[in-house]
């Protein structure tokens, strides 16, 4: 009897942990706890001089939030975005933050608090929906047990906690998950549309179509990037139809912005954020073109060169030809963007954890997760908070842990490519395709 009593609690332990139910719950709970015990809220504090400064607090801190509110409540006031203010990134995302708070215009005046604990409650919607994916891509790629313990990883990580207070990049990981689902399982259109819906909420998930021309035959392949391709591009030409230079410069923004928080920063020493500037700058189109920063020491077009000979290489490989091979390219895809682009957003931690999980269901691909988000939160917020008396620029003291950051997050990227070509490779002829 004695024996028996631990072996029966073993298996109890085990079977609660084998519960994805249970899983949900806790999943869902703590982050409605958390949602009620640190809401989001801003304050004005007025100095001696009678200049009131405006303070954030709860799980919205440190975070766009506030940011985006501000374009919300122009949306409010009857201003649109691409047709009297330019904005930043793809439709889709702006539409669902200013619908928001235009619904909740028409119950009242509308503050902060109220508005973000919305938006962060329809983002736990697609966190939810980010642990199924999880879920349903780790049983078909290793099994069972594998897609058991991936979501119980995913829950207790910070990144996906934090995030969805901060942005919007839950809900591309969402669609990206669910667009790469949908092409494993054979469903060529649906994961279009959902690429199409990716893309015009952020452009990363566009970068699936490489993957899609690697290991699909070509009429497939075809067919998938003119369904993404043409709708995205009527979407986006008929936003500059209606607003024009507006819409032009809301879209092209993106590129014309100096380098942040990479490398590539350090050299042409940039030691800000990639933030732009606020609303007040919003209604002159000419300001989208200003770079905020230095000049790049090296050229976009330059600096492509090795990443784009880097990429042709691995395409051109003999390559594994299942589905981890599929999940594999497309996340060293997306890693090798990363690495190239001009900067570096906190948030894509988020988007790179569950590739990582998924490709690496192992100690090391836990431990490549934590290390990658402490990394990024200590270069942001820890080093940025400190910066309020320099103007927002990494100074002095910061300097030295600021490249020390930046430099370990670039070779954490640059070992995980490494390994996912090996991955690809492992096993396989290395004669060419």
């Amino acid at each position: 009897m004695s024996q028996s009593a631990p072996r029966r609690e073993s298996l109890a332990a085990a079977g609660l942990l084998a519960d994805f139910r249970l899983l949900l719950y806790l999943f869902i709970g703590f982050r409605l706890t958390m949602a009620i015990v640190y809401q989001p809220y801003v304050f004005d504090l007025f100095e001696e001089n009678g200049d009131p400064t405006t303070i954030e607090r709860g799980m919205s801190h440190f975070g766009d939030l506030r940011y985006y509110y501000q374009f919300a409540e122009l949306v409010g006031d009857g201003d649109l975005p691409y047709r009297d203010f330019w904005h930043e990134f793809p439709p889709v995302w702006i539409t669902l933050f200013s619908g928001v708070y235009s619904v909740m215009k028409t119950r009242g005046e509308v503050d902060f608090t109220g508005w973000a604990t919305a938006l962060g409650l329809i983002m736990l919607v697609f966190d939810v929906g980010n642990l199924l994916l999880l879920r349903r891509l780790a049983r078909r790629l290793h099994g069972e047990r594998v897609a058991m313990a991936l979501p119980w990883i995913y829950a207790v990580l910070a990144a996906p906690l934090i995030f969805p207070w901060w942005t919007f990049e839950t809900m591309v990981v969402f669609l990206m998950l669910l667009a790469l689902a949908a092409l494993l399982e054979g469903r060529d259109r649906r994961s279009a549309g959902l690429t199409v819906l990716g893309t015009l909420t952020k452009y990363t998930p566009v970068l699936i179509l490489p993957t899609v021309w690697r290991f699909y035959e070509r009429r497939r392949a075809l067919e998938y990037t003119l369904i993404t391709l043409v709708i995205v591009v009527l979407v986006l030409a008929g936003l500059v139809a209606w607003g024009g230079r507006m819409a032009t410069a809301s879209l092209l923004a993106q590129f014309n912005k100096a380098s942040y928080q990479s490398v590539w920063a350090l050299v042409d020493g940039n030691m800000r954020t990639g933030s732009f500037t606020g609303p007040e700058t919003r209604f002159d189109a000419d300001n989208a073109f200003e770079p905020y920063g230095n000049e790049p020491v090296i050229p976009w077009w330059l600096r492509l060169i090795p990443f784009a000979g880097l990429g042709l290489y691995i395409f051109t490989r003999r390559l594994r030809q299942d589905d981890r091979g599929v999940l594999a390219f497309f996340t060293v895809t997306l890693v090798l963007f990363f690495l190239w682009a001009q900067g570096w957003s906190p948030q894509w931690i988020l988007t790179l954890t569950p590739l990582i999980l998924l490709n690496f269901p192992t100690r090391d691909g836990v431990l490549v997760c934590l290390v990658l988000g402490l990394v990024s939160f200590v270069e942001y917020p820890a080093l940025f908070m400190r910066t309020a008396d320099a103007g927002g620029e990494i100074t002095g003291a910061l300097v030295m842990p600021y490249v020390l950051t930046i430099t370990l997050r670039t070779l954490i990227l640059a070992g995980l490519t490494a390994a996912l070509f090996q991955r690809l490779t492992r096993g396989v002829a290395h004669d060419e395709t």
